[in-house]
């Protein structure tokens, strides 16, 4: 009997894409931040990036807290040192909320549903491993009509400690791991994928988001680096064998 092979997804950023993220802060508040020679897309980032640096910097102190509550959080400091010198004159609460919808209605990338099914035609088991809320995260693939069944869904929220510590990658290594099993984990994101490398899985990192994965601050091997979701299941496959 040939052995079982699962694969391990990052879900925010590799399966969904933050195109409506971005579009509804620019519906939102795109015409008071443009001014300011704020971007939707380079605000979002920022937002984005100040929200998981306190999620991290909270985590290690043994404090997590959800992402969405920190998100919500730092919006206005975001704002502040984007350079609006009184964001809450600038920009509502509604209108806040307004950006943070957008968040909660991501919507799954472009190739992902044949990245899918190429991987379970070769004998992949797929696994979803976030940081996220699972019910947002399982909306995500629901509207977007790609099967992922919710047993499969796995969020840092159940341990309370958050990727890329390498607690968060172990249970979903070890849980994966019997009878010899192969396993492989997938993102977006370099800092995800070589973090769960350092724990033992095989690493597919694709640039759909980071374009550039800036190998030269990550000592780490990858098996497999593509450009696209459905070409990293090509290699994904191609390497299992």
């Amino acid at each position: 009997m040939s052995k079982q092979k699962h694969i391990v997804f990052d879900i925010v950023g590799t399966c969904v894409s933050f195109a409506a993220y971005h579009a509804a802060i620019q519906s939102s508040i795109g015409t008071k931040i443009a001014p300011y020679n704020i971007t939707a897309q380079f605000f979002g980032y920022s937002w984005m990036t100040a929200a998981e640096l306190e999620f991290t910097f909270l985590s290690l102190s043994e404090r997590y807290t959800p992402y969405k509550q920190i998100l919500k959080s730092v919006f206005y400091r975001t704002l502040f040192f984007a350079g609006v010198e009184k964001p809450r004159e600038l920009v509502s609460e509604e209108e806040c909320e307004a950006c943070i919808k957008g968040y909660e209605n991501l919507e799954l990338r472009e190739g992902l549903r044949e990245c899918f099914e190429k991987l379970r035609g070769a004998g992949f088991t797929i696994w979803g491993l976030t940081t996220a809320d699972l019910k947002r995260v399982q909306g995500y693939f629901s509207r977007g009509g790609v099967e992922m069944p919710a047993e499969n869904f796995l969020s840092c929220d159940s341990s309370g400690i958050a990727k890329p510590a390498l607690e968060a990658y172990r249970p979903a290594f070890e849980m994966l791991g019997k009878d010899g099993a192969e396993r492989w984990f997938a993102a977006a994101h370099m800092w995800d994928v070589s973090a769960a490398v350092k724990v033992g899985f095989r690493g597919a990192y694709c640039s759909v988001y980071e374009q550039d994965p800036c190998l030269e601050i990550y000592n780490t091997k990858m098996d497999v680096m593509a450009d696209s979701l459905v070409e990293m299941a090509d290699k994904i496959i191609k390497a299992s064998k």
